[in-house]
Formats: C-alpha cells, sequence, structure tokens
C-alpha cells in the first residue's frame, strides 16, 4: 500500500545535490536529487547489489492529462510508440542492443504517469543512457507504423473488456466523475480508441507536449556513483529542450448525492459490487489521508471482521478487495467484491455499509491499530532489498511528486494516528460521496 504514497513538491535547483541520511529516517539509503539546466531531475541511490542496475524514466504524465474531448489514450499509446526507437535506433536495432547486454525493459501507464524501466549491469549503463536519451528526444515513426500501433492499442481494449473487473473499473468511474479526467481509464475510452489511427498529427502534439526534460525524471537505483551518474546524464540529456506545456484538467465539483448504475458484462461471471467514496488528494502530513488508507486495511481487508464474516465464515463472496490509492487529484476509496450469488448482492453491499457505519461510531482497537502500524513500516523495508524493488515500490511517490521526501513525512504521520483520527476519517465516507455499480453477467 506504500507504493500510493504522494507527497509535496521538492524543491530542486539546477545542478545541486541533496544527500539525506539520519537514524531517525526511515529510509534506509542516502539518495542524491539533482536537476539538469533543461530542468531534468535525476534522483539517485547507490545500494549495495553486486553490479545490478534499476533505471526508471518517469513521465509526469498519465491518463489524467488527457484532457480534450474525443483524444483520451495517448498517454498508453505512447508507452507502446516510445519502443518503435528512433533514426539513429530503429525499434529492432534497440530491442537487439538491449538483448544482447541481457538488460530486461518495459514499460507501463497510469492516471497519474508513465513509466519506462530497465535492470541491467553497470557496466552497460554508458550504452543505455545513450539509448535511452536517444528515444525520449528523438521519437520517430511513420503514419503507417502509428496506425498498426493504434489498432494493437484497440485490440488491447477488446482484450481487457474480457476481464469483468475492468468493466466495472471503468463504469465506476465513468460514473463517479463528471469533469475531471479520472472519468476515463487508463486506455481511454472505446470510441477515442477506434478513432487513434485518423490522429497521426495529433500524436506527434501530444509527445512534443509532454515528454520534455522538465516532466521527466531519471529514477536510478544500484551500484551506482552519482558522480558518474550525472557525467553520463550531462553528456547524453543536456541537449535535450524544454517545452513542456501544463495540460488543462478541469476541477472535478463536489458530489452531493448518492450515485448508482448497473453494467453488463458480456459472459458469464459471478455479479460483482464496486463501491467508491469520493477522497481528497493526498498529504503525506495529512492525518486525513494516511488514516484513510489504514481504514482500507481495517475495515474490509483480510485480517477484517467483515472479510471474517463474509468470506471465511457465511462464503458470500469469491473476495473482498480494498483498493484506498493515493492520487494527485481527489479520487476514490474502493471496495471491489464478487458475489457468489445474485440474491445476495443486496446482503453484502449492506454489510459493507455495516462496516463503514461500525467505524464511523466505534474507536478501533489501539493495539490492532498500533499492529497494523508496525506492519506497514515492515512491508515497506521489506520491499527495498533490491534495486528494481526498491525504484519499483517508489515509483509512483517520485513521479508524482518528483521526490522521496514524502517517506518521512508519511511514517511521522502514520506514527502519530490515534484511534480518534481513524474515526473522524471514516465519518467522511457517506452517502453523499458514494457511488455503487454493480455488474452481472448476460450468460
Amino acid at each position: 500500500m506504500i507504493k500510493n504514497i504522494i507527497a509535496l513538491a521538492v524543491g530542486i535547483f539546477a545542478l545541486s545535490s541533496i544527500s539525506l541520511l539520519s537514524a531517525e529516517n526511515v529510509f534506509p539509503y542516502k539518495y542524491d536529487v539533482n536537476t539538469l539546466e533543461n530542468g531534468l531531475r535525476i534522483i539517485t541511490v547507490p545500494m549495495p547489489s553486486n553490479g545490478i542496475v534499476s533505471y526508471y524514466t518517469l513521465v509526469q504524465t498519465g491518463s489524467r492529462d488527457e484532457y480534450e474531448v474525443g483524444k483520451t489514450g495517448f498517454a498508453h499509446f505512447f508507452e507502446h510508440m516510445m519502443f518503435r526507437g528512433t533514426e539513429k535506433y530503429p525499434g529492432t536495432v534497440y530491442d537487439s542492443l538491449i538483448i544482447s547486454i541481457g538488460a530486461d525493459g518495459n514499460a507501463y501507464t497510469t492516471d497519474d504517469y508513465t513509466a519506462y524501466h530497465l535492470n541491467l549491469a553497470n557496466e552497460d549503463l554508458d550504452l543505455v543512457m545513450e539509448l535511452e536519451s536517444d528515444r525520449f528526444q528523438n521519437l520517430s515513426y511513420p503514419e503507417a507504423d502509428f496506425k498498426t500501433e493504434s489498432g494493437a492499442v484497440y485490440g488491447e481494449y477488446r482484450k481487457n473488456i474480457t476481464d469483468p473487473g475492468n468493466v466495472i473499473w471503468e463504469k465506476l468511474k465513468f460514473t463517479a466523475f463528471d469533469k475531471h479526467t479520472y472519468k476515463h481509464s487508463t486506455i481511454g475510452f472505446e470510441a477515442d480508441i477506434k478513432a487513434m489511427p485518423t490522429l497521426y498529427e495529433y500524436s506527434k502534439e501530444f509527445h512534443s507536449r509532454y515528454y520534455r526534460p522538465e516532466n521527466c525524471i531519471l529514477f536510478i537505483a544500484g551500484d551506482i556513483k552519482t558522480s558518474d551518474i550525472l557525467a553520463k546524464a550531462k553528456k547524453y540529456y543536456s541537449s535535450w529542450k524544454r517545452g513542456y506545456v501544463t495540460p488543462k484538467v478541469e476541477i472535478e465539483q463536489a458530489q452531493t448525492a448518492p450515485r448508482s448504475a448497473s453494467v453488463s458484462y458480456d459472459g458469464k461471471t459471478n455479479p460483482m459490487l464496486g463501491i467508491g467514496y469520493k477522497t481528497t488528494a493526498f498529504d503525506a502530513k495529512s492525518k486525513s489521508s494516511v488514516a484513510r488508507e489504514l481504514i482500507g486495511d481495517l475495515a474490509f481487508g483480510s485480517n477484517s471482521e467483515l472479510y471474517k464474516k463474509l468470506y471465511l465464515k457465511e462464503q458470500k463472496v469469491q473476495y473482498i478487495s480494498p483498493y484506498f490509492p493515493q492520487n494527485r487529484d481527489p479520487f476514490l476509496s474502493i471496495i471491489f467484491t464478487m458475489v457468489n450469488d445474485a440474491n445476495d448482492i443486496k446482503y453484502v453491499e449492506t454489510e459493507i455499509q455495516k462496516s463503514v457505519d461500525w467505524f464511523q461510531n466505534n474507536l478501533v482497537d489501539k493495539k490492532k491499530l498500533e499492529d497494523l502500524k508496525k506492519r506497514q513500516k515492515y512491508g515497506f523495508l521489506m520491499g527495498l532489498d533490491t534495486p528494481s524493488n526498491l525504484t519499483g515500490g517508489l515509483a509512483r511517490t517520485v513521479a508524482i511528486t518528483g521526490g522521496i521526501d514524502a517517506i518521512e513525512d508519511y511514517f511521522k504521520t502514520l506514527e502519530s494516528l490515534t484511534p480518534q483520527d481513524i474515526q473522524n476519517e471514516a465519518k467522511k465516507m457517506n452517502a453523499s460521496q458514494r457511488t455503487v455499480i454493480k455488474l452481472k453477467g448476460t450468460k
């Protein structure tokens, strides 16, 4: 769950370095934050790893930034397109070189950012930085390749909707939001994806607008020296020109009444429920924000009374899955569940609300809360054992805020939470902020 933390922005000065580590800090490694003159931020975490390095390029653009009507899905599209290569290193050449050094590379897109990552040996850093800097600055693709890849994205969309979980997720977001770009899923609206092959010129505009150095972060951990990384970064990335354009994302108006909708799944499935409560944007120093995250575990996690009742004792559900993410903008705290019998949908919905009601009207056991705090800290630290686990676990924090500083704020806030803080936050999960989606199969 710590993967979802976000925080206040980190102030970074051109070619300055910040090194933080003290006995009181939770994060166990020294790290450095530097910024090139063109705005590219570089975060390095030297750590023992027997020559292994994890190399992330984080683009602070996700589906949230797709504000233009009829043009959703392009953040995800470029996750694909970036592997098409450049005139100097076409996609096939890029792939061949990456394979030849035994590197492991991939990418993914979220609502708030896009991540490109590789695991490699430290002796290959020079080649990798040359390849990565080239494709981020000089991506090149003809219209034919663009149409081929956009067609592949539509195929991915069609594959995704064979999963009822994706169908209910898409419907929940669409119903809960009116204006904000969180209304569409990361892959985009189906109609927009189908129309994507006609938007070749727009695709180049999108890339030019968002793939700029001041909107990207190099996040590198492992067997490295910061001075070596900086020297290479200056060599390969300094010519990258500024030009980021801030997206015109509309602010969502306050929800004032409960919402609900039903959706059919074209196939056979057990019925599902998706219940989301509007939340505020995350702030690592806010008790409200951190308490909200803990409610997901306390009220709906595998150790919760609700889980024991509905899953273990009564066997009414296939699972109960809380998803209380941390986002750049106000989002949702969500409970998903799959019901064994369609006749029990209303009963399960009522029991979920009863769990919310209990936390609104009672104080959680202090020992249970303290135990959860310890598990949170332990789980976080255990996720820092390798370079790829560290960068993967902190990618969201770094991408959204530009730094790692949020970790210390988060754990200070976590330690300060009391049962009363949990109750205060639970009281904000009221009916006027709730959206309920019910999914049923058609076969």
